[in-house]
């Protein structure tokens, strides 16, 4: 299942800014819609690892880890 987010895209000169209102911080850009968005696409995947490793992180051993399907 693939998860999807907010882009927000607009020109700057001769390039595409995009960044995404649900995850703060993550930025992309690119001379084309496609390079923006992907470039977005990669951001937001290094920041959601970033922050699961960082939230497990001294976690007690009796936590249960499980997933939840949103959607």
């Amino acid at each position: 299942m693939a998860n999807e987010f907010t882009a927000i895209l607009e020109r700057d000169e001769d390039w595409y800014v995009a960044y995404c209102p649900e995850i703060p911080g993550a930025n992309g850009q690119g001379e084309t819609v496609a390079e923006a968005k992907a470039d977005l696409a990669a951001a937001i995947q290094l920041i959601l690892e970033d922050r699961l490793e960082d939230s497990l992180r001294g976690l007690p051993q009796d936590a249960i880890r499980d997933t939840v399907a949103v959607g």
